[in-house]
């Protein structure tokens, strides 16, 4: 059997989706407009990434739960205060960008920092979650890329269900094409899950987690160093929404076929 896992997730806030987006020039890079006023969440994915992790490690003795984030200081607060009360975990914060307008090899190598920094970290116990990919920063790659500067070989892609047996191994089940699983099985930590959904609803609130919690979290805000995301070698030439385009007519008496063909020469021209 296990002695624990020692499990970082990596995951950040994203604007609230029902806000609307609109870019606007910045210093080296686009950023969006009205950015620090934005209403934000804990990004869908990650969001899986950190409710599996804290059903891990209280299934296992021993297990500890750390979530990097990386983003502007004052939006990582406002939802802390809300995340807080989901689930027991330690923050690590990073003072940065996080409109998506990003890097994610420069991202990754600021969380792969930050990990390396951490207090008491076993990296023989290491488990690194995060999502597969983000709601603002969706390269697929940053998670993977963490793993690799930290010397984590095993890698799994779009997991939906990780389990611990009872010999110590662990068994993922990882999405492939068709609308099938590969099942893998490892002999133990470390490896990397970037998860996509998991099993799990998001739990219920809890002020007694979220008075634990903020007893960590304000003194890791507090010293929350910057992270230097410079873009170096990246232009920007613009950056937009997509306009929203409309034509309706009401036919009756098509056929489906007619119906598809219409639609498609409508996309050609």
């Amino acid at each position: 059997m296990t002695d624990g896992f020692h499990i970082v997730v990596c995951g950040s806030l994203v604007p609230d989706p029902i806000q609307t987006l609109e870019p606007v020039p910045g210093g080296d890079r686009p950023a969006l407009k009205n950015e620090a006023m934005l209403p934000s969440v804990l990004d869908p994915w990650a969001g899986h990434a950190l409710y599996e992790a804290a059903h891990l490690a209280a299934k296992t003795p021993g297990s500890k739960v750390w979530l990097v984030s990386l983003g502007p200081k004052a939006q990582l607060q406002q939802l802390m205060m809300r995340v807080a009360q989901k689930v027991p975990f330690e923050l690590v914060a990073l003072d940065g960008p996080a409109s998506g307008f990003t890097d994610s090899f420069e991202v990754a190598v600021a969380l792969a920092q930050a990990i390396e920094g951490i207090d008491g970290l076993d990296r023989s116990r290491l488990l690194l979650f995060g999502g597969c990919a983000s709601a603002s920063r969706d390269a697929g790659v940053t998670v993977q890329m963490v793993g690799e500067r930290l010397g984590i070989h095993d890698q799994f892609l779009a997991v939906d269900e990780l389990k611990v047996e009872d010999g110590g191994s662990i068994r993922v089940l990882e999405r492939v094409e068709g609308g099938r699983y590969l099942a893998s099985v490892c002999e133990g930590a470390p490896l990397v899950a970037a998860w996509a959904t998991g099993s799990l609803p998001e739990p219920p609130n809890s002020p007694q987690v979220g008075m634990q919690n903020m007893r960590t979290i304000m003194p890791a805000l507090a010293k929350a160093g910057p992270a230097t995301l410079g873009g170096e070698g990246t232009t920007w030439l613009t950056a937009e929404v997509p306009q929203q385009r409309r034509e309706t007519r009401v036919v009756k008496d098509s056929s489906a076929d007619e119906i598809a063909q219409e639609i498609v020469t409508w996309i050609k021209g």
